[in-house]
């Protein structure tokens, strides 16, 4: 609305401009107060995530005696590396490392590969029995994982792949939920794009290679990181499958001497789970761009 303008040349005020900036006012103090509380809330459940790991991180470097103070401190009073020392004295590290990196590294490549071509197939192509096989995905993710766990050992003991390298890989290759992400991301890429590199003669594996996975980084960064963070911090299914201790991974071997013949020793618990979390950590600040960007725009079209 124009400003109407007097004879003298002089502009008159709206009889609404006044309410109009009464009510700006009177929002401004609302918007700053929501803005707070909003930063508050915020940091306290930054506090409340990242709390744990920090005491995690300051009770490493504690003796076990001030470990099992009650109340507990958080500062340690007595720093030491005793613990790490210990850890590495009583476990055969670079073995177990070696066997946790090696199960979710090839983990984490299979659903790479194979949740990337199941949910181009589920999201692009055109085949009967298209939509129950999605009905199928969909009921894997929701199926809890202790269901399936002894027909699973079963199905591995009878192939004779207990306390291999393959047993502990092969039944988790093609992650349901990992097909599920896979999916819906595809969804958002244009048909007319797929369409045309069709027209000019590009097969299917072509277009899923040349096309299709470029586009799919964001999502491809999401799946490897919640692939290798779940299977890098996998414990029942390794404890179950690895009968000697060449084949124990991490968190297995770390479980297992952990506990002494009457007591845990805490301290060496709390230095490896910081060990054990390391790599995911490193991981996730490498990747976190990708990974923010593909679950934000997971199921968008």
């Amino acid at each position: 609305m124009s400003t109407p303008v007097t004879a003298t040349g002089r502009r008159e005020r709206s009889p609404e401009a006044p309410e109009a900036a009464g009510r700006r006012t009177t929002q401004r103090p609302r918007d700053r107060v929501a803005s707070i509380v909003l930063h508050v809330l915020l940091v306290i459940g930054l506090l409340v995530m990242v709390g744990p790991f920090v005491w995690m991180l300051l009770s490493s470097l504690k003796p076990e005696g001030e470990i099992r103070l009650v109340p507990t401190t958080w500062w340690p009073h007595h720093a030491t590396l005793g613990n790490y020392r210990d850890l590495f004295a009583r476990l055969n590290f670079p073995t177990y490392f070696l066997n946790s990196a090696v199960v979710a590294g090839l983990i984490t490549l299979g659903n790479l590969m194979f949740c990337s071509a199941v949910g181009y197939a589920l999201a692009k192509l055109r085949f009967p029995g298209r939509r129950a096989l999605f009905g199928l995905v969909l009921g894997a993710v929701m199926v809890p994982g202790m269901v399936t766990f002894v027909p699973l050992f079963v199905l591995v003991a009878n192939m004779g792949l207990t306390n291999t390298y393959a047993g502990l890989v092969l039944p988790f290759l093609a992650w349901a939920l990992g097909a599920f992400l896979m999916r819906q991301f595809m969804l958002s890429i244009p048909d007319e794009l797929i369409e045309s590199a069709r027209v000019d003669g590009a097969g299917e594996l072509r277009i899923f290679l040349r096309v299709v996975l470029p586009l799919c980084r964001p999502a491809l960064a999401a799946l490897g990181i919640l692939s290798f963070l779940t299977f890098w911090n996998s414990f029942l299914w390794p404890l179950v499958v690895a009968t000697t201790e060449d084949k124990y991974t991490l968190p297995v071997a770390l479980a297992l001497f952990s506990v002494g013949q009457n007591q845990t020793k805490f301290g060496l618990l709390l230095a490896g789970s910081v060990v054990v979390v390391l790599p995911v950590l490193i991981v996730f600040l490498l990747l976190q761009r990708h990974f923010v960007r593909g679950i934000a725009t997971t199921g968008l079209k």
